[in-house]
């Protein structure tokens, strides 16, 4: 699903930038993507796409580390 008509960014584009770098904000989201914020309207949407993926990575680890 695109979330940012601006830069044409989909919702897996902030999820893979999210995996990758670790990144935590949404001004870092864009920069690893080679853009930058537009008119804001997709802030929200990215902001709450980031703490999914972080809450889901936080979640695999403690689920990876009890196996161990």
């Amino acid at each position: 699903m695109i979330v940012c008509s601006c830069n044409v960014l989909s919702d897996q584009d902030v999820r893979s930038a999210v995996k990758a770098e670790r990144t935590c904000s949404i001004r870092q989201v864009y920069g690893c993507l080679g853009c930058s914020a537009q008119c804001g309207r997709c802030a929200r949407t990215i902001r709450r796409i980031i703490d999914e993926a972080l809450a889901s990575a936080r979640a695999a680890s403690c689920n990876g580390r009890a196996q161990s």
